[in-house]
């Protein structure tokens, strides 16, 4: 059933009065930032977000390395500065590619316009997602029968000489594809093909959405692309900046009009943030709107008329958390994963892992770089392995190595203890990358690198493959090669030696910030679906820079380590044969390998001392880890002088971090920026000048 204008109208009323109590809500923190602003400083956001944030812009090319260098390096800057001031030159100093960058994203958006008693009113703003898909409001398209009496307009603007630019119609198919949400006031709509057969993306290109973090922080400046109140497209560019930062909503302020409902706000590097859909009006003590000269607004006054305050936009991310949890035909999925593999669309709809194996599939943490979103996209295939079990377990390696005697004058131990899915790694690939990386940031730091062979390598991943693959018989009967990662997660929690699987996966969602109750607590990549479990993997893998596979099979070898009593003391035994019996001990540990030093602490011989213990990428902070020590809880490791934790925000299995708890003691907390789709890998870990120094600093310097 169709809206009437009038009920259009209301919609659009009722965006703003619920924009204007969501301001209102937010006073407290937004006069916090302001107050910040006011003090002179720029980004007054979390040093985690600001990490996250200044990653992102070197990782998308928002700022040219040789500006980087040759700034931040000017003084000596610790690591929180030089992100703050990373993210201050991708404001101030825009490279030339700015401009057509912009104008190649301001094609992409249209002037939406209704047909009504046979004229035509130019009505909102949409822009393109995919190669057929629109993004606009709710309240500009607020059902199919409404989109069917709108078309949109391609190029509603003028050229670099002020002429008018040709126009391009063409029309909505909201029976191809139409969603929509009140709340979070979006729509999405087909475009029909051009007459002769191209998607209109292909013609004019579309924004790439992304679910991932780090588009934006507090204080940053963001532009829009629209029509305002039906005009040729325009832009408001630089002047404004982010103010409010909610779960689903962004306040900014911008020089923005009504006609802007439905235009994308953009960062500087051109992705979109937020969908625009409301300005904030200005309201009386009784509630009432106001005008620009002070008096209340009436009806017929016209939105012109009204003092706006602010203006709010939807976050991207909630939109597509949102969109990954509709229930659709296989058609409409298939239209919703054109929007590109950033959205995590493609991989909630996906039904197989792009690899299978005999752990489902599991992202690997080994060195190789694996993108963390493409692989469970791969459609459900049948592989054939090429060698029987027992083939491949006699090619696996099964010792560790240890190091040259004079290393270090013979007094000093650096071991390397490695996380799970190594199985199929050989130990001195291993120990030359985590040595690479190691003396890339010994290289940054100005000190002296290191020579792999002076390090020792336990190694038990063969033996925790054998012990993990030996317990998956319902896994095997219903073949993990052909399902979901959710759907294998539900297999990992019905075989959970102590039922502690689920635990872990809800306690890791819930510190990445997955709402626990309320109307976003239904929202979640595809709740209701596949399982229970699916809500709290891809929440995770929209928070991370991890897959879904990776995230649950890592936990589902965490809960058997941990609950198994023989899978714990053979890795322990393995680990064993291969270390130090005295001196001091430098042990640097990775993944499942930082819960597994945990535990080996405890039966060092007498005779070796830890000076130093670093744990990278670790899940410690979880309670469903650290209770289940053998050391029970946050403690202190046991004979250890200095602890330093590093973890990045992206890594989903660094949850938990930094350790808050002060029962962990006195330790470092180093938070690094790792590069994208490489979030958990350690050599990246151990490229950071931090992590290095400490390292190099207590050992003996060579000559």
């Amino acid at each position: 059933m169709s809206v009437t204008d009038r009920s259009h109208k209301e919609l659009h009323e009722q965006a703003a009065d619920e924009a204007a109590r969501r301001y209102e809500d937010s006073a407290a923190e937004r006069e916090r930032v302001e107050d910040r602003l006011a003090a002179g400083v720029r980004f007054p956001d979390s040093p985690d977000a600001l990490a996250v944030r200044a990653d992102r812009i070197l990782d998308r090319g928002g700022l040219s390395a040789s500006a980087v260098v040759a700034d931040i390096h000017r003084e000596a800057m610790d690591l929180p500065d030089a992100n703050e001031r990373i993210i201050d030159l991708s404001n101030e100093l825009q490279a030339w590619s700015f401009l057509p960058r912009g104008v190649r994203a301001g094609a992409t958006v249209a002037r939406i316009t209704l047909r009504r008693d046979g004229r035509e009113l130019p009505h909102g703003t949409g822009f393109l997602v995919s190669p057929q898909l629109m993004m606009t409001n709710h309240h500009v398209l607020p059902d199919e029968s409404f989109a069917r009496r709108c078309f949109v307009e391609f190029s509603a603007q003028v050229t670099a000489d002020n002429l008018p630019d040709t126009v391009v119609r063409m029309e909505l198919d909201p029976g191809a594809f139409f969603a929509a949400d009140r709340r979070l006031d979006f729509a999405l709509v087909a475009v029909a093909p051009a007459p002769d057969g191209s998607a209109p993306g292909e013609i004019f290109g579309w924004n790439r959405l992304s679910v991932q973090i780090g588009k934006l922080v507090l204080g940053e400046k963001v532009n829009i692309i629209g029509h305002p109140q039906g005009r040729l497209k325009e832009i408001a560019l630089r002047d404004n900046a982010v103010l409010v930062r909610l779960d689903d909503f962004v306040h900014y302020k911008t020089d923005t009009e009504p006609g802007n409902s439905g235009s994308p706000v953009f960062n500087d590097q051109w992705e979109v943030v937020a969908l625009h859909h409301s300005g904030v009006p200005k309201k009386d003590d009784q509630g009432r709107v106001l005008r620009k000269d002070g008096r209340p607004w009436q009806q017929g006054d016209g939105d012109d008329a009204i003092e706006w305050v602010a203006n709010e936009g939807v976050r991207i991310s909630s939109i597509l958390k949102h969109l990954a949890g509709l229930d659709l035909d296989p058609g409409r999925r298939a239209l919703l994963a054109e929007m590109g593999p950033d959205t995590g669309l493609d991989r909630t709809m996906a039904t197989a892992p792009a690899r299978p194996s005999p752990v489902a599939g599991a992202q690997s943490e080994r060195s190789a770089p694996v993108p963390g979103v493409t692989a469970p996209s791969a459609p459900a295939v049948p592989v054939t392995v090429p060698m029987t079990g027992s083939e491949t377990a006699a090619r696996r390696p099964r010792v560790g190595l240890r190091a040259r005697g004079t290393a270090f004058g013979g007094r000093q131990h650096v071991v390397f203890l490695h996380g799970r899915d190594q199985q199929d790694n050989h130990p001195d690939d291993l120990r030359r990358t985590w040595t690479a990386g190691l003396n890339r940031g010994l290289t940054l730091a100005g000190l002296q690198p290191l020579d792999p062979e002076d390090v020792w390598f336990p190694f038990y991943g063969t033996r925790l493959h054998d012990l993990v693959s030996g317990r998956e018989s319902t896994a095997e009967s219903i073949g993990l090669d052909r399902v979901s990662a959710a759907a294998a997660a539900e297999v990992f929690a019905a075989e959970s030696p102590t039922g502690s699987y689920e635990r872990l996966l809800y306690e890791a969602a819930a510190r990445a910030g997955m709402p626990q109750n309320g109307p976003a607590t239904t929202e979640g990549f595809g709740a209701g679906l596949i399982g229970a479990l699916h809500r709290p993997l891809s929440w995770l893998a929209a928070k991370s820079d991890l897959d879904e596979w990776t995230i649950a099979t890592f936990l589902r070898d965490v809960d058997l380590y941990l609950g198994e009593s023989a899978v714990r003391q053979a890795v322990l035994d393995s680990v064993m044969e291969t270390m130090p019996t005295n001196g001091e001990l430098v042990l640097v540990t990775h993944s499942l390998g930082t819960v597994v030093g945990m535990d080996l602490l405890t039966r060092l011989p007498d005779g070796l001392d830890p000076v130093l213990l670093v744990t990278a990428g670790s899940p410690l902070g979880l309670d469903g880890v650290n209770e289940r020590l053998l050391t029970r809880g946050p403690h202190q490791p046991p004979r250890v002088r200095d602890w330093v934790n590093v973890w990045c925000p992206t890594d989903a299995v660094a949850i938990g971090c930094p350790l808050e708890d002060e029962r962990w003691g006195k330790l470092t907390q180093l938070a690094v920026p790792n590069g994208r789709e490489r979030a958990h890998r350690m050599d990246e870990y151990l490229g950071h000048p931090g992590p290095a120094r400490e390292i190099r600093g207590v050992l003996i310097r060579q000559a």
